[in-house]
């Protein structure tokens, strides 16, 4: 006998295909508001983020429409595919975990190993980034650059290429379309304090604290997407 090969499913594809099951039952119709992520998050047992990004994945699919500010609501008309499918298989809190140990790692590392050039680089990018204020592509664009060469600072090439793939993924439907929804206004002038501290640390040559305050600068942007985790 053959038994058919199990699929592990990500918790954001499990809780999106339980939700898209409410709405073809009827127990969520089209143009009504669904629970708030809090209500959602405590009846199925599992974190609001994860709620949210399930959310993410059904707008993107046609199933929802989140109104900032308002809630969110099945979709009306609904799409006439039965299963949502999302751009890239990855967890978006698990990319912004990786990029913390990742990043983290890197920063001690350029403190160490960045050359006199590479340091006033960071330091020339620093000043430019705090110029910027509005989260669009221009700040995103400097934002890359400054990441981009604390990896290179570490002196080795492969973590430089690793930094960027982790960086692109950031351009998937789904993150950008976080980041519309969840992103305040006043996002770049929180990054740009963390850029500050990273800066200095690296600059200075402290590696110890340079990991440290990349290890916060990613917290904090895990925070701002995800506000319920600790």
């Amino acid at each position: 006998m053959e038994l058919p090969t199990l699929k592990v499913e990500r918790l954001y594809r499990q809780i999106s295909n339980l939700l898209i099951g409410c709405i073809n039952t009827g127990q969520f119709k089209p143009g009504e508001m669904i629970p708030a992520e809090r209500e959602l998050a405590k009846q199925l047992g599992v974190s609001r983020s994860s709620i949210r990004e399930a959310l993410i994945a059904l707008e993107i699919t046609g199933w929802v429409e989140i109104r900032t500010g308002n809630g969110v609501f099945v979709a009306d008309p609904l799409p006439k595919v039965s299963q949502p499918h999302a751009d890239e298989e990855f967890s978006l809190k698990s990319l912004i975990k990786a990029r913390q140990i990742y990043e983290s790692m890197m920063a001690e590392l350029a403190a160490r190993n960045g050359t006199d050039d590479q340091r006033a680089e960071l330091r020339e990018i620093t000043r430019d980034l705090t110029q910027l204020h509005v989260n669009d592509e221009k700040f995103l664009r400097e934002d890359k650059r400054f990441h981009l060469l604390i990896s290179e600072m570490t002196g080795n090439e492969v973590l430089r290429d690793m930094m960027e793939y982790l960086w692109n993924k950031r351009k998937s439907s789904r993150f950008v379309r976080l980041e519309r929804h969840y992103v305040d206004n006043d996002f770049p002038l929180s990054m740009n304090r963390d850029h500050n501290d990273i800066a200095d640390a690296v600059i200075e040559r402290d590696a110890a604290r340079a990991r440290s305050c990349m290890e916060l600068h990613l917290q904090h942007v895990y925070h701002r997407l995800f506000d319920d985790e600790n």
